[in-house]
């Protein structure tokens, strides 16, 4: 039988997700198309491949195997899976047609609400994924700005001007990746430094998990303004989650451009470009940034949809209340099963990650077999709580039950100081990371 949400499982039969991963070695390359979804971050040997059905918070792998979904498809599913009110206006519209020859009336409704909500976002434009309308915002804030250099901190997507900075480089132009300079997040004073009046714009995600210190953002839009530099904030994982008005609404500033995709339509694919409109208005002459699907209407209605849930239902206050309780929750369990000095549960309650200490070990060693024994439990496990609006407080209690379950069992291996005899699985791989020029410095800002 396949396993069910229980704390006595044994570790789950994967067979039909062994099947089907055989299969796509045969005709992908590379079997995922997401890195963070893929066999990589999940222990090949213990861990499912595929899921085929999601509904609340919960999911089934191909095997007919049940979990606790935490990685909330890696951030779009802000509401629940199958959620009705998302699902019934995607149905309703599907009946009128998806795609059409000309404008749909969702894009001016959308851009309205989007309006409303967003602080910056007197103009806004819709494309379909992060990536794009990163790359997008940097376009356009070059051509404002008569600049090339770009600033950023965080994770940008995959285009050329923000991957060419990292170990997968491979393809991109050395021309581009020297336009491309990292900062440290919290250093307003290597910021001021280095800004100069090449630099276009300066982008970032408002926070990770660490929070700001008092006044980086208010005083980082202000030294942006006074060297000409566009601010752009990347809020894929803070838009719709920390607030309603993402990043922006919640520490009080307003960036010229921002970006947002993950939660604005449950799982349907979107994304947002929002901003001034005397940048924005250059997408009208001479700024090309065009898509075939950016009109497409199951994914505006999603959109529509979700925003006024997420309105209505007040869900960043719910998923702030209910991330709280399983922060605090483990981090209370560390303290009581004498693992505090080896874990800790951190970041913003809507979206909060397990740390392990360097005196604990190898962290990919302790995140996968954290990982192994919380999927036997019938939690699907990645190291992050990505709260949804239809995380339960019963998903959450048994989620914490099997914390308390699994601590001892971690806390046992890492005393044994043989973390990987534990493991039924192969040890996680680390994904790619930043390389050269990763603090920036005034001499490296004016090259």
């Amino acid at each position: 039988m396949p396993n069910q949400i229980d704390l006595n499982n044994d570790f789950p039969v994967i067979t039909e997700s062994d099947k089907l991963y055989e299969r796509a070695l045969k005709v992908q390359k590379p079997v995922t198309q997401t890195l963070a979804k893929g066999p990589g971050q999940f222990t090949m040997g213990v861990a499912p491949k595929y899921l085929v059905k999601g509904k609340g918070a919960h999911v089934w792998d191909a095997d007919g195997n049940e979990y606790i979904d935490f990685n909330s498809a890696i951030g779009p599913i802000s509401l629940g899976y199958a959620y009705p009110a998302v699902d019934n206006a995607i149905r309703q519209q599907l009946n009128d047609g998806i795609t059409f020859s000309l404008m749909h009336p969702f894009e001016v409704e959308l851009a309205e609400l989007v309006n409303e909500v967003i602080p910056n976002a007197e103009a806004v434009k819709i494309s379909k994924t992060g990536a794009d309308v990163c790359s997008a915002a940097i376009r356009v804030a070059r051509a404002f700005t008569g600049r090339d250099k770009i600033f950023c901190c965080g994770y940008h997507g995959w285009h050329d001007w923000y991957i060419g900075i990292t170990s997968r480089n491979a393809g991109i132009p050395e021309a581009i990746q020297d336009m491309t300079f990292t900062f440290e997040y919290n250093d307003i004073e290597s910021i001021k430094a280095a800004l100069d009046e090449t630099v276009a714009a300066l982008i970032l995600e408002p926070f990770i998990f660490e929070a700001p210190k008092p006044g980086f953002l208010q005083e980082l839009a202000e030294v942006c303004k006074a060297n000409g530099t566009l601010l752009i904030f990347d809020e894929m994982w803070t838009g719709f989650r920390i607030a309603l008005g993402g990043a922006q609404e919640y520490f009080g500033v307003k960036a010229d451009l921002a970006v947002f995709s993950k939660a604005c339509a449950n799982g349907m694919p979107i994304a947002l470009l929002t901003g001034r409109a005397d940048v924005m208005e250059l997408f009208n002459s001479e700024v090309f940034s065009y898509t075939t699907f950016g009109g497409e209407a199951l994914s505006l209605a999603a959109c529509i949809a979700t925003i006024k849930e997420l309105r209505d239902k007040n869900v960043p206050q719910y998923l702030d209340e209910k991330g709280a309780l399983l922060k605090d929750g483990y981090n209370q369990l560390a303290i009581e099963l004498g693992m505090d000095q080896y874990t800790r549960c951190i970041g913003f309650n809507c979206r909060t990650m397990l740390t392990f200490t360097p005196e604990a070990g190898n962290g990919l060693e302790l995140k996968t077999l954290m990982q192994q024994e919380m999927i036997k439990r019938g939690i699907l496990w990645a190291g992050f709580h990505n709260m949804c609006f239809s995380h339960t407080d019963q998903d959450i209690n048994y989620t914490l039950e099997a914390y308390r379950a699994v601590l001892p069992i971690v806390k046992e291996a890492i005393l044994s100081g043989d973390v990987k005899s534990y493991l039924k699985g192969e040890v996680l791989e680390a994904v790619f990371r930043k390389v050269s020029n990763y603090n920036i410095k005034p001499k490296a800002a004016a090259l």
